[in-house]
């Protein structure tokens, strides 16, 4: 048995470590695989010396000599079952050589494994460590948020209240002046109702009705006034009355309680969306960057394909000549930015940011290494990524409108479906320069697909 170890370890190649493959001798007398033996020169310095993996001896053009003899001695061994009968008896008979050797392969395996494992962990450390650490950022993000919402909240209902507050004091003093002021006029016509009820008791009625059948055209004096002279002399004929005794003229202003009713939250929320950032921009495209079948609305906000001959636009290296794009007119080199844009009923179209320096000529490879970070619809229903490769968007509903978010300093660009702010995808980058919204609407088909532009949602309060 030991023999037959012996005898193995003496065919084995010993660069592979196998039973030799087409052995070939050096001029050192030593065996190796053609395969093995060419492969270990061509890793070496091209144009040096070759040497012999054994002895080190260097060979300035070397020569492979086959060995017949040992390539025999190779098959015969081949053809005889000896692995099998190593096997068996390794346990009777072990080889110690042989056994050094599986266990050296053994432990460098292992040893490989723990590399992995030890690498594994390692990572696993970091990304545990570096999601306590976003999560805190974030908690403090999503706390700062929300105070602020709160904050002015609590200054729009203090000055709500305020106002209402106002309001009841200038109603209430003037409902008040007016009860003081009619309840004097009040006392007025008591008076004199009471005088004249006195003085009638004392008249003969019918003289008092003939007279008052003989009123004359001319003013009459007021109640209050008739009772006064009646007062003053019992005797004197009593006054000639004409028209109404007292008329109030009283106006009434309603308390405005319309003001702080009806849809009260949407009206706090109007009030409130001048303070929150960001808020959807209005953003403008550049004509001067459109392609020249693009056709742009007037305020440059809509943009839309045209199936007619390219217009007669001036060309220019801004501009994009064979894909159908254009950018924005703003480019970003700081700050946190946000908008909308309605891409409803569209079968294709490709939006996102590209550097303000990218390249416009010819077609172009759309993807981060290019300058650009755009998701894109495709083939009618699919969103994608515009990764290397591309990477597939879980989208479980069709998209109408589509959320962009940047956060320049921090690297960030996000996407959102723009209707309920779910999730689409982030690129998170170390941007090299400043950047400009990307638009691409896609072709349009005689078949009336994909006819509909992409347009820039603009939100006025």
């Amino acid at each position: 048995m030991a023999m037959a170890c012996s005898l193995k370890d003496e065919l084995l190649c010993s660069i592979c470590l196998s039973i030799y493959q087409d052995p070939v001798s050096l001029g050192c007398e030593h065996y190796f695989c053609r395969r093995c033996i060419t492969e270990h020169w061509v890793r070496q310095e091209p144009q040096g010396a070759r040497d012999c993996p054994e002895c080190r001896r260097s060979f300035a053009e070397p020569t492979l000599s086959p060995s017949l003899k040992l390539a025999n001695i190779v098959e015969r061994y081949a053809a005889f079952p000896l692995d099998a009968l190593l096997g068996a008896g390794r346990a009777a008979f072990p080889c110690k050589d042989h056994d050094k050797r599986e266990l050296k392969e053994q432990l460098q395996a292992l040893q490989d494994s723990e590399r992995g494992h030890t690498e594994a962990l390692h990572l696993l450390k970091r990304q545990l460590a570096e999601t306590k650490s976003s999560a805190k950022s974030l908690r403090v993000t999503i706390g700062e948020a929300f105070e602020r919402l709160h904050r002015l909240l609590r200054e729009r209902q203090k000055a709500m209240l305020e106002e209402l507050e106002a309001d009841t004091a200038r109603t209430l003093t003037d409902i008040e002046q007016k009860i003081q002021r009619y309840s004097q006029q009040l006392r007025k016509v008591q008076e004199g109702s009471q005088i004249l009820q006195e003085r009638l008791a004392e008249v003969d009625k019918h003289s008092f009705l003939a007279g008052i059948s003989s009123l004359s055209e001319s003013k009459a004096p007021s109640a209050v006034e008739a009772g006064q002279m009646l007062a003053a002399d019992p005797t004197a004929s009593p006054p000639r009355l004409k028209g109404k005794i007292h008329e109030t003229n009283l106006t009434y202003e309603d308390f405005p309680t319309s003001k702080y009713m009806g849809p009260l939250q949407y009206t706090i929320w109007k009030s409130l969306f001048q303070d929150i950032h960001p808020v959807p921009a209005a953003l403008t495209l550049d004509p001067g960057t459109a392609h020249q079948r693009l056709i742009l609305s007037d305020d440059c906000t809509i943009v839309a394909y045209g199936n007619l001959h390219p217009q007669p636009l001036q060309d220019s290296p801004k501009r994009f000549d064979v894909e159908v794009s254009v950018l924005g007119s703003e480019a970003f080199g700081s700050g946190v930015h946000y908008w909308e844009v309605v891409v409803s009923e569209k079968t294709q179209w490709m939006i996102g940011l590209a550097h303000e320096a990218v390249t416009r000529k010819g077609s172009i490879q759309i993807q981060p290494s290019r300058g650009f970070y755009c998701i894109v619809m495709h083939d009618g229903n699919q969103y994608s990524a515009c990764t290397e490769p591309w990477t597939r968007l879980n989208v479980k509903s069709k998209l109408e409108k589509v959320g962009v978010f940047l956060d320049y300093d921090k690297g960030l660009l996000i996407f959102y479906n723009a209707d309920d702010m779910s999730w689409l995808y982030t690129f998170r980058e170390k941007f090299p320069g400043k950047l400009c919204s990307y638009f691409s609407p896609g072709q349009s088909h005689a078949n009336g697909k994909n006819v509909q532009p992409l347009r820039i949602n603009t939100v006025r309060i």
